[in-house]
């Protein structure tokens, strides 16, 4: 399913909402632990799980840009910085498992807003596949489909 976008000033919110069959700590285990991490975004790491503590994002030539993690309630919020914007996740309970609300809040619309957008879509696609123990058929060709609808909406 789509991303929310709302277009505000010269920004936008992209609100994902997906329901898994999963309880709120199965779920956040994939959002906060290195190990579970690793699987959906081998790039992000923590240290410490404690807002001001920072999360790090492996740029893949040697360096790490840091995100500040500006709230945490465990299992149920997590919010930081990424580069000029901000994400956040939240998890809410369901009857039969839980309800994730990803926010993405971009000051501008760049010709990276799409990118990292499809990249969302494509994690928490991820996501819902570890936790079944499924493998993702082709994680690029998800991409490059999410990618050209995010780009429409965005940027025509």
């Amino acid at each position: 399913m789509l991303a929310h976008i709302e277009k505000i000033e010269s920004g936008c919110l992209a609100r994902f909402e997906r329901e898994y069959n999963y309880s709120q700590e199965q779920v956040w285990s994939y959002l906060t632990e290195n190990a579970k991490l690793k699987e959906w975004f081998p790039e992000l790491s923590i240290e410490k799980l404690n807002k001001g503590e920072m999360i790090k994002f492996d740029m893949q030539d040697g360096t790490h840009k840091e995100m500040e993690i500006l709230e945490m309630k465990t299992n149920n919020i997590l919010e930081y910085t990424w580069g000029n914007d901000v994400v956040r996740f939240e998890l809410n309970p369901k009857q039969d498992g839980c309800q994730l609300i990803l926010i993405e809040k971009n000051r501008t619309i760049t010709d990276q807003t799409p990118k990292d957008l499809a990249g969302w879509h494509v994690c928490l696609l991820m996501i819902k596949t570890l936790l079944e123990g499924k493998p993702l058929e082709s994680r690029d060709k998800e991409w490059d489909k999410w990618y050209d609808i995010y780009k429409s909406v965005l940027l025509n």
